[in-house]
């Protein structure tokens, strides 16, 4: 299954399309600022939502219509990141694919991201209909948070590997 992966990331990097891409001065620098964008767009919505859950900051808005008004952003974020990364990944696939804090950022955030956010984006329409978050959506925030920054610093570390 390895050789199978790395076969595939071999492939990837190596399309014309994709050498263009990476032999251009312009275009790195350009694919990782949208995917930073997207960062900031996705992460920062889904941060927000949990420091909301954990009622911290000011709160005039249920934890419902606090993510009824950033639903909209927070997966434009997420189409961003998506494109961004997948782009980024393409250039440099071989190195991603052994790397060891890229396999750690990908398996923290496939659970955190596709998995508890989407379970929260449901049940955040019971547990924000009223200004007092119970328990559980408390904790289920609080773990997303966490859960987040340990996305972020696996992400950090890609390039010492």
């Amino acid at each position: 299954m390895y050789r199978m992966l790395l076969e595939f990331a071999n492939w990837l990097q190596n399309l014309p399309w994709v050498l263009s891409m990476g032999g251009s001065i312009w275009s790195f620098p350009f694919i990782q600022a949208l995917h930073f964008t997207g960062l900031s767009l996705w992460v920062g919505t889904n941060v927000a939502l949990d420091l909301h859950l954990l009622s911290i900051g000011k709160r005039t808005q249920t934890a419902a219509e606090f993510a009824d008004a950033l639903f909209v952003w927070n997966w434009i974020g997420f189409a961003t990141v998506v494109t961004g990364g997948s782009l980024m990944f393409s250039i440099n696939a071989v190195n991603y694919v052994q790397n060891p804090a890229f396999e750690t950022k990908l398996g923290l955030l496939i659970p955190t991201a596709l998995i508890l956010h989407i379970f929260i984006q449901q049940k955040v329409k019971v547990w924000g209909r009223t200004l007092e978050v119970p328990t559980a959506g408390k904790v289920a925030g609080g773990v997303e948070a966490l859960l987040w920054l340990c996305v972020a610093l696996a992400a950090v570390v890609i390039p010492y590997f």
